[in-house]
């Protein structure tokens, strides 16, 4: 997701495989060839476009002008919107996938974002940046300011994500919305997912990244 200036509100996570960026290739692995998806602040179309070469039918969303330009100059279905106000008009069960790939941070309302996700698609999938791992616990322990990371580099106040949060944090607001958790995946500080059948406290510690496969409870 770019800012209404056009800037990455992160900076891709500096996590890349092949040119793709991790996360981007997790989100791709939980989509079923075929299906219908949306990508809620889809940014430059990077995403899409990865979807597209797996037989995806891809839409996007884009609050930044400059991101759904790019995206419109790759061939992709964009258009402009801000997911706290427009995904109320989507209709039920439109999409089998919503996605929001280090997006949900930057809303302002990311649970009611998320219920919008699961009430337009069959599935959503998010990834997030773990504000609980344990290079950032210890930069506010012996520094005693927030940390950047290269997966969050901007200064506190000049960074468009607004609700930091942990893999802990994610989980429980699935819990609070009903979601189902169908597969999580947590990647560590050199963009290799954590494949230990580890406790959440251990993800929440080492993992750098969290993308999560959701779907509404029966």
């Amino acid at each position: 997701m770019l800012d209404r200036t056009g800037a990455p509100i992160i900076n891709d996570a500096d996590f890349t495989q092949n040119g793709a960026r991790v996360d981007h290739l997790l989100v791709a692995e939980m989509v079923a060839p075929g299906s219908r998806v949306l990508d809620v602040g889809c940014g430059d179309g990077e995403l899409l476009r990865l979807l597209e070469t797996r037989g995806v039918d891809g839409r996007g969303i884009e609050i930044s002008r400059q991101g759904v330009n790019l995206s419109v100059a790759k061939g992709l279905a964009v258009v402009q919107g801000d997911a706290d106000t427009d995904l109320a008009d989507y209709p039920d069960n439109a999409f089998d996938y919503v996605i929001m790939s280090q997006t949900i941070q930057a809303t302002r309302h990311p649970r009611v974002v998320l219920e919008h996700m699961l009430r337009i698609g069959r599935h959503g999938i998010v990834s997030i940046p773990n504000f609980g791992h344990w290079s950032i616990r210890l930069g506010l322990l012996f520094g005693g300011r927030m940390p950047r990371t290269n997966n969050l580099p901007n200064t506190w106040y000049d960074t468009q994500n607004i609700h930091f949060c942990t893999i802990k944090d994610f989980r429980d607001l699935c819990e609070d919305v009903g979601a189902k958790m169908e597969r999580s995946v947590a990647v560590n500080y050199w963009g290799k997912r954590l494949r230990l059948p580890a406790p959440w406290w251990f993800w929440n510690l080492f993992g750098e990244q969290g993308v999560f496969l959701l779907s509404r409870r029966d």
